[in-house]
Parts: C-alpha cells; sequence; structure tokens
C-alpha cells in the first residue's frame, strides 16, 4: 500500500549552495491530542517543517495499548510531531494546532466525546512548555470563547503508535476521511475537508491525450511512464535560483530552493518536501532492485526515489528528475499563485 513520506530534513549540507541558511542538526517532538487522532494529523500532514507525524496513544497507564480499549486505561487518541526549528517554529505548531480544535471543550472535541478526545499538550521541551503557558494565556483573554480555555500541558511520557491502518488516513483513504469529516462536526475549522478538498480541484490531473499535448516526449516519459533522465543533462540540476518546484502535470507544490541541495548526482536534491502531504511513496522493485520511489500525491507523477545517503541528521536525499518538475522564481510566485509560499524566503 502506497504510504506517504513525512520524513522532513533541515540540515548543515557538504556542498552547501551560496546563500542558503546555516542549518541546525537538531529534530524537536511535540504531541498534541484533541478529538480524533485523523484529523490533527492531516492539518500537520500539510505543515511545512514537520519531519513525520504519528498517530497513537499517549497519557495512560498500560503498555501498548490496544485500539478497542484504550481509554480504558486513560489513554487519549494523539499524534506526535516530528518537526525540524529551522523550518517551523513551535509558535507556528501551536497555531496549526488550535486552529484545528476547539480548547473551551472539557468533554472532548465536537461530536467526539469522551476524556480520551480532550486537548492536552504534552512538551518534551521546557520551552515548549514556557511558550504553550504563554500561548494558553493569550488565548484565554483573547475574548474568542464564552467558556474557559481548558486545553492541558503535560511533560510527554510514551507513546504508543496506532498502527498502519490509521496513518496518514485523509491521504490513503480521502473518500472515507471526507465523509468522516464531515460528521465530526469540525465544519467551522480553518482546516480541513473544503481545504483538501480544494486542493484535489485545483491540482486534477489532465486526461492522458491532454497530458500528450501538454508535456514533451521526456517529461510524459517520466512522469506517465516511470522513466529517468540522463545525470547532468538534464534542467534543474545545477539551478540555484530562489522559488519553488511544482509538479509539471498538476502544479502543486513539491519542494523548494532553500532545501535543494549538490548531492553531486547530476539530479536535483533535496532535504525536505515543501508540502509534506504533496509528497508520497511506495515500494520499486523494478531492475531486480527494491526501492523507495516518489510520487506526487495528486498528480501521481514519477517524481524519484528516496535514498539513504544524504546529509546528516537523518541521512535520506530526495532525487528527484528534473522533468518531473516546474520551477517558479520567487518573483513570480504571487502572480502563479503560490503567494504563499513568499514568506519561507523572507
Amino acid at each position: 500500500m502506497r504510504t506517504i513520506l513525512l520524513f522532513i530534513f533541515s540540515v548543515l549540507v557538504i556542498g552547501q549552495m551560496p546563500g542558503q541558511p546555516v542549518h541546525t542538526e537538531k529534530l524537536s517532538s511535540v504531541i498534541f491530542t484533541g478529538g480524533r487522532f485523523w484529523y490533527l494529523q492531516a492539518a500537520f500532514d500539510e505543515t511545512y517543517g514537520v519531519v513525520d507525524t504519528s498517530a497513537g496513544y499517549t497519557g495512560g497507564s498500560s503498555a501498548n495499548p490496544a485500539p478497542v480499549n484504550y481509554s480504558g486505561s486513560g489513554h487519549l487518541e494523539a499524534v506526535k510531531i516530528v518537526y525540524h526549528p529551522d523550518r517551523v517554529s513551535f509558535k507556528e505548531l501551536l497555531d496549526v494546532y488550535f486552529r484545528n480544535i476547539d480548547p473551551a471543550d472539557s468533554g472532548g472535541q465536537f461530536k467526539e466525546r469522551g476524556k480520551q478526545f480532550r486537548t492536552v499538550i504534552f512538551w518534551t521541551e521546557e520551552s515548549q512548555k514556557l511558550e504553550s503557558l504563554q500561548y494558553l494565556d493569550k488565548l484565554g483573554r483573547s475574548g474568542r470563547f464564552e467558556k474557559p480555555v481548558v486545553t492541558e500541558l503535560e511533560k510527554a511520557g510514551a507513546f504508543y503508535d496506532a498502527g498502519k491502518k490509521e496513518q496518514h488516513y485523509s491521504i490513503l483513504n480521502p473518500a472515507l476521511f471526507k465523509t468522516n469529516y464531515a460528521r465530526s462536526g469540525r465544519e467551522n475549522l480553518m482546516k480541513g475537508e473544503s481545504t483538501m478538498n480544494d486542493q484535489a480541484k485545483k491540482y486534477s490531473k489532465p486526461g492522458k491525450q491532454e497530458l500528450k499535448k501538454k508535456l514533451d516526449s521526456e517529461q510524459y516519459h517520466v512522469t506517465q511512464e516511470n522513466g529517468t533522465e540522463p545525470a547532468f543533462k538534464n534542467t534543474y540540476w545545477n539551478n540555484h535560483e530562489e522559488g519553488i518546484y511544482v509538479d509539471v502535470v498538476t502544479g502543486e507544490p513539491l519542494f523548494s530552493s532553500k532545501d535543494k541541495y549538490d548531492s553531486g548526482t547530476g539530479w536535483p536534491s533535496f532535504i525536505i518536501p515543501l508540502v509534506p502531504g504533496n509528497v508520497i511513496s511506495e515500494t520499486d522493485t523494478s531492475y531486480g532492485m527494491i526501492r523507495t520511489e516518489v510520487r506526487s500525491r495528486f498528480g501521481d507523477s514519477h517524481l524519484g526515489h528516496l535514498f539513504n545517503d544524504g546529509p546528516r541528521p537523518t541521512g535520506l536525499r530526495y532525487c528527484i528528475n528534473s522533468a518531473s518538475l516546474r520551477f517558479i522564481p520567487v518573483k513570480d510566485l504571487q502572480q502563479e499563485g503560490y503567494g504563499e509560499f513568499e514568506k519561507y524566503f523572507k
């Protein structure tokens, strides 16, 4: 089954391009709870700078809680977020979190009732604790809620993965996710079903005949027939201009020049997707090898492969075909409809 690649990395690299900021090599993590973990995970799957998201359980007394009785031992449905502080701040993560919950609901979240659905921030660093306290205090004094803000703050403990079937539900089971989201009572949230539906429409894949007219022969071969272009003889392998790279088929945003580095391979290499949820993977067994293929979410375009020879701290490298990409310079982001990404270059 196709699974989402949510490993995102921002590190100090050898062969760093001129103008690239120096990165730390430290990744951070935090655990959020608030209703079914599907919905929180979907929001963070779209957040730049998030390395990985895992749906699971935390806060209870038993080890390895079973999905059918996890609440009996005090566990909550939770999402563990691994992120790179050089790419997304903890404050920005809190912004995403509070856009997707009701912090004044003490009995659950929306139509999901019970203590296992209450809102808790499980911090892993003292700085997260302090920033969360300040955020909660400001939120409580904002006047936005008729009831007191009841989101709890606790030090993170053991986290138990919920299993493959529960991970990244919005991407792997979009129709069911849409139905469940509509039933959950979250229709007034800033992030959710309508946003994803808009994206699916905006980045819809053209038909075969239209694609053959739109793409040149190499672009079609690479994206539609899982081809590979020649190393060092492709458009973007040595491109140092600032901007973003989108799917040549659909236009969905995939990578940023801020995260591109010289791997010495002759193909564009990146250490982090621009939108994590737009980069997915599956096992590739062609040519007698076992590799991890990288594809786009909405266009299902073959992009390239993921390898274990990249920069620290994780050592992974997104090796992408130029023929799968279209480059949009920073100066053209607004007029091309990608103005939301300008902030990453300021």
